[in-house]
């Protein structure tokens, strides 16, 4: 059976609709009568509110209009960024729905007055919590509200009818655990328990909040086995009573942890080898001596990567940051040096070390960096075939490899050291079981959305929609709801991607995805209230930092612009055509360009000055800080470094509806000077920033140069196939 591919909410209307509910839809022959109104549903009070609980009912209308101002208007609706069907979801539940849980609660009888008074006003200070925690929230996802609304409900009503035990039972959730305030002590601990079982990551890092309660030990054994480096800082944490809990632990597993804690000269590099330390095969001070050298400690963790891929999770953050600091920006600043000089920090490597500091060093290397590494990588692995390199390394971070290796043009070398009937198979394991994982999980989704739009090759191209759909056809078969969405998304997002795209084609992609339009942002929506475009620059403090900014400088020096320097900032302001006002930290030396950040996003505060455009000017690892600035009203995202996964994950969590330029490597400012001047002449004009008709005169402008081949690398809005998949699946997160 085929199943249409073209309209994604009818894909996700029938995951929805498969199971028995259909089937006994479908036996009923009659309309059953109309339901009378239970007590709980009834959206009328049937008695006044007694003065004594009426301050506290308005508290939570005094937070329903908080959530409601949040947008800066007071109309009963919820905006959330430009997703209509989000802010649907938010006006229902917190609004509308809440609306009626303050009236169940009133209406419910008690025969005791007192305790129903003590009662009630319990409830209404719980549901104040419940907006309470949304109006401080800085990550906002709509279903999450949802379902925080129909759980403290569907408490409420347990409480009442004395079943609240069996409903902590069925619902030991998230959910449970923020309206906790409901819940007896016992109910409480059981639930921290049974949540920080399965959920050790979050629980841990609330462990504050119940370091001294029972349920604290069974919560730090668990996390101990999935995050272990979070159990050894509270192990050496100055906080008595953090410190305490872990110390009084007596799983084995935290036993050991502690004692790395307080017997190891470098525990936070001893702990990648917890395994090996609690297993007796390296004692503590053999550990020191190897963590003690670069190479040797980096194999090492190579070596456990192979030996154990269940311990990765242990070791990958180490690793990461390793590969990032040791190797990767070594080889990146020596970019000018001889290749011998430049890459003599990885000549001693084996393969597959080579690998993994490629992998992980996805958000920083340049191009240069990953074609040096990769060529070294490829003739240390000889006399392999890939399958069998890649099957050595467990197929760890394979897909990010294979969307690295295209887009630096290199998958064709690497692909032809397979067998055409490995090849295929690679590329079948490439496209697949992209639903498993957690539902926000959507990292290697991205990764073959990305690789996809750095493919050339055609036959490849049309393997992969073929495999795609095929892979739809078997989430459709399993009733997968995350499948659906996955594969139905790529598969639309891959119909005509490699065409040249015109704005009709971006626009009709925009519509099949239910997004708005990917290939431009319109000029109204970058305007403040004063109809001004606020726009803001981040510079830093190292020698590329200066020369960035006063690269930069130099575009504003005529009489279309004013610029007004002050000690830690420039106002950059249009004197010509439309309003721009442009801020710009200066690059003052480290540390005091993080000082001058601070100081230029104080004032912006507080003449309540939001960038609708925000611009990153460094290398990839300053970027953090760049994102910290992020808003609902960031509409253009200017990266000038990669915009991996977890960056564009990052982007579209605080900026749902930005658009971003990003580039396959470190940005140059020949590169980014163009963009930036194609940008402010369209605002200048007061037109709709159009990335088809912009990248169109960038590429005549760069046809020639010796910076076109720098140009190729940048990714504009219509083209980023990651950061769209990641918009169209969160919009249907929203939508279900």
């Amino acid at each position: 059976m085929i199943v249409p591919l073209n309209k994604i909410a009818i894909l996700i209307t029938l995951c929805l609709c498969l199971g028995s509910n259909i089937t006994q839809a479908q036996k009923k022959e009659k309309k059953e009568p109309p339901k009378e109104l239970s007590l709980y549903d009834i959206d009328t009070l049937m008695h006044p509110i007694p003065m004594q609980r009426n301050l506290f009912f308005d508290k939570v209308k005094k937070q329903q209009r908080r959530a409601d101002a949040s947008d800066g208007k007071i109309d009963n609706y919820i905006y959330f960024s430009e997703d209509v069907e989000g802010g649907k979801i938010l006006t229902q539940s917190l609004m509308s729905d809440i609306n009626q849980i303050q009236i169940m609660i009133e209406n419910l009888p008690y025969e005791d007055n007192f305790i129903e008074n003590q009662t009630k006003l319990g409830y209404h200070r719980a549901l104040e919590n419940v907006l309470l925690h949304f109006n401080s929230d800085t990550k906002v996802q709509p279903s999450f509200y949802k379902k925080l609304v129909r759980n403290f409900r569907a408490m409420v009503i347990a409480k009442y009818e004395n079943k609240l035990p069996d409903f902590v039972k069925k619902n030991a959730n998230i959910y449970s655990m923020i309206n906790g305030q409901l819940l007896t002590d016992s109910d409480r601990d059981y639930l921290c328990q049974e949540v920080g079982k399965e959920e050790p990551e979050m629980m841990i890092k609330r462990l504050s909040e119940f370091a001294n309660k029972p349920c604290a030990d069974v919560v730090i054994a668990a996390a101990a086995k999935v995050l272990p480096g979070e159990i050894l800082n509270y192990a050496t944490s100055s906080n008595i009573i953090l410190r305490g809990a872990v110390e009084r632990n007596t799983d084995p597993l935290v036993k050991t942890i502690v004692r790395i804690a307080q017997e190891s000269k470098a525990p936070l590099k001893a702990k990648s080898f917890l395994n090996e330390i609690h297993t007796q095969k390296l004692s503590i001070a053999e550990v020191d001596n190897i963590t003690a050298d670069q190479d040797l400690f980096f194999k090492n963790m190579v070596r456990l990567k192979l030996e154990d891929p269940s311990q990765n999770k242990n070791i990958d953050g180490e690793l990461e940051y390793r590969a990032l600091r040791d190797y990767v920006r070594v080889m990146d600043e020596l970019h000018e040096k001889p290749e011998a000089v430049r890459f003599k920090c990885i000549e001693n490597l084996s393969p597959e070390a080579i690998y993994f500091i490629i992998v992980n060093g996805q958000e920083e290397i340049y191009t240069s960096s990953f074609t040096g590494a990769f060529k070294r990588m490829m003739e240390k692995m000889k006399p392999m075939q890939g399958n069998e390199f890649l099957e050595k390394l467990h197929y760890d971070k394979f897909r990010t490899f294979i969307k690295m290796s295209a887009g630096f043009g290199r998958l064709d070398q690497f692909l032809a050291t397979f067998s055409d009937e490995k090849k295929q198979t690679l590329m079948k394991d490439f496209v697949a079981n992209l639903d498993k994982g957690k539902e926000e999980n959507l990292e290697d989704a991205v990764d073959v959305a990305d690789a996809f739009g750095s493919i050339e090759d055609t036959a490849l191209i049309e393997f992969l929609k073929i495999e795609v759909k095929a892979n739809y056809e078997k989430a459709y078969q399993n009733r997968s709801k995350k499948g659906l969405k996955v594969y139905a998304l790529l598969s639309t997002l891959f119909e005509g991607a490699k065409d040249s795209v015109t704005d009709e084609a971006a626009i009709e992609r925009s519509k099949k995805l239910n997004l708005p339009p990917i290939n431009f942002v319109p000029y109204a929506h970058l305007l403040n209230d004063s109809q001004v475009v606020v726009e803001q620059f981040f510079f830093y403090g190292d020698e590329d930092g200066k020369m960035s900014y006063n690269s930069f400088l130099a575009n504003f020096k005529n009489s279309k612009w004013k610029i007004t320097p002050s000690k830690y900032w420039v106002n950059i302001t249009s004197t010509k055509g439309k309003p721009i006002n442009i801020y710009a930290n200066l690059p003052l030396a480290e540390p005091d360009d993080e000082v001058a950040q601070n100081e230029l996003n104080k004032y912006m505060n507080e003449y309540e000055l939001q960038p609708s455009v925000l611009v990153h000017r460094g290398h990839s690892y300053h970027l953090p800080t760049t994102l910290q600035r992020l808003s609902d009203l960031t509409k253009i995202v200017i990266l000038g470094s990669c915009g991996g996964y977890h960056n564009l994950s990052t982007i579209l969590s605080n900026s749902p509806d930005a658009q971003i330029i990003s580039t396959k490597q470190t940005g140059a400012m020949a590169v980014n000077d163009p963009i930036l001047r194609a940008i402010e002449s369209d605002l200048n004009e007061g037109i709709d920033v159009n990335w088809v008709n912009i990248w169109k005169r960038l590429s005549i402008e760069f046809k020639g140069k010796p910076s076109e081949s720098l140009f190729k690398d940048y990714v504009p809005p219509h083209k980023n196939l990651g950061a769209i998949f990641i918009k169209a699946y969160k919009r249907l997160e929203s939508d279900n």
